[in-house]
C-alpha cells in the first residue's frame, strides 16, 4: 500500500500536468504499475537498511519527477523551448513524459546496489518504458523511440558522471539535486545512530527546510534553498551545486540559500 506522502507527490505531479492529456495519462499508467512500485520499495529497503543511505525509494523518485516537471513548466511558461522542441524531434508535451519517466524511475537500480546505479536503472526502466509507452501510443513507434531515447538519457545523466546534452536531462539531475529536505535524511538518521564517514550528508539535509523551485527574476527560473543552520550549506555547495555544474539548464538558474531569518547567498 502507498504511503500518504506517495499520494500526496503522485496528486502533485498531476496537478503540474493538467492540461497536457498525454503526460497525465501517463503519469496515471505509471502510477498504477506493479512492477514499478515493488521495484522503488525495495530499493529503499537497499539503500537505508543495506547500505546506510538516505531515501532513494517512492516517495524520492516521486519528488524528483515533481521538481523537474514543475522546473521544465516553469521554463516553459518563461518561453524557453525544450531540446526536443529546439531539433524538431517532439513536442512540449513528449519532453514532459520523458521527464516524468526518467525523474519517476532514475534510482530504480539502487535495488541492486549503489556502484553504477544510474546505469542498472536504466536496464531496470527500459522495459518499463517500453510497456507504458506502448499502451498509450501503440500506433507511434517513431515517438516511442524518440521519449524512450530521452528518458533514458535522464536516468543515465542523473549523477553528473555521463555527460547529457538536452534541457529535459539536464532538469533531472536539477530535480534529484533539489531532494535534499529533513524528510529524506530522517529515516536514515532514525535507523542508524552509529558514526560513520559520511554522516555529513545527513547530517546536512537534515538541516535543510525547505528547498522551494520558481519563476526567476534575472534568470527564468530560481531555486531558494532555507535552513535552519550553517551546516546546511554543505549540502547546497556538494550536492546541488554539483549537479547544477553538469547540467545544460544551469544557465537558466538563479540559486539562493541561507539560514532562516537572514539574507540569502546568492550562487547563481
Amino acid at each position: 500500500m502507498k504511503s500518504p506522502k506517495e499520494t500526496a507527490l503522485e496528486e502533485k505531479i498531476l496537478r503540474q500536468l493538467a492540461g497536457y492529456a498525454f503526460p497525465e495519462d501517463l503519469a496515471r499508467v505509471l502510477f498504477l504499475d506493479e512492477e514499478t512500485q515493488h521495484i522503488q520499495e525495495y530499493a529503499n529497503v537497499v539503500s537505508l537498511r543495506r547500505l546506510g543511505f538516505n531515501d532513494h525509494g517512492p516517495v524520492h523518485m516521486r519528488q524528483v519527477a515533481y521538481n523537474a516537471i514543475k522546473a521544465l513548466v516553469i521554463l516553459h511558461g518563461a518561453g524557453v523551448k525544450t531540446t526536443l522542441e529546439e531539433d524538431g524531434a517532439g513536442r512540449f508535451e513528449d519532453s514532459l513524459a520523458s521527464v516524468l519517466l526518467s525523474g519517476f524511475l532514475h534510482d530504480l537500480g539502487m535495488s541492486v546496489g549503489r556502484e553504477c546505479h544510474e546505469r542498472t536503472s536504466a536496464m531496470l526502466a527500459l522495459p518499463i518504458i517500453d510497456r507504458v509507452l506502448l499502451t498509450l501510443l501503440p500506433d507511434d513507434k517513431q515517438r516511442r523511440v524518440v521519449i524512450r531515447s530521452m528518458a533514458l538519457e535522464g536516468i543515465l545523466g542523473h549523477m553528473g558522471t555521463t555527460r547529457i546534452h538536452s534541457l529535459e536531462a539536464g532538469l533531472i539531475l536539477i530535480g534529484d539535486g533539489c531532494d535534499m529536505t529533513k524528510g529524506r535524511a530522517r529515516i536514515s538518521m532514525a535507523l542508524s545512530d552509529r558514526p560513520h564517514v559520511g554522516d555529513i550528508h545527513k547530517y546536512s539535509a537534515n538541516a535543510i527546510l525547505r528547498v522551494r523551485i520558481l519563476p526567476g527574476e534575472e534568470k527564468p527560473m530560481r531555486i531558494d534553498v532555507e535552513m535552519d543552520a550553517d551546516v546546511g550549506f554543505f549540502q547546497v555547495e556538494e550536492v546541488l551545486m554539483q549537479k547544477l555544474s553538469m547540467s545544460p539548464a544551469q544557465s537558466l538558474v538563479e540559486l539562493y540559500a541561507g539560514v532562516s531569518g537572514l539574507d540569502r547567498k546568492r550562487y547563481l
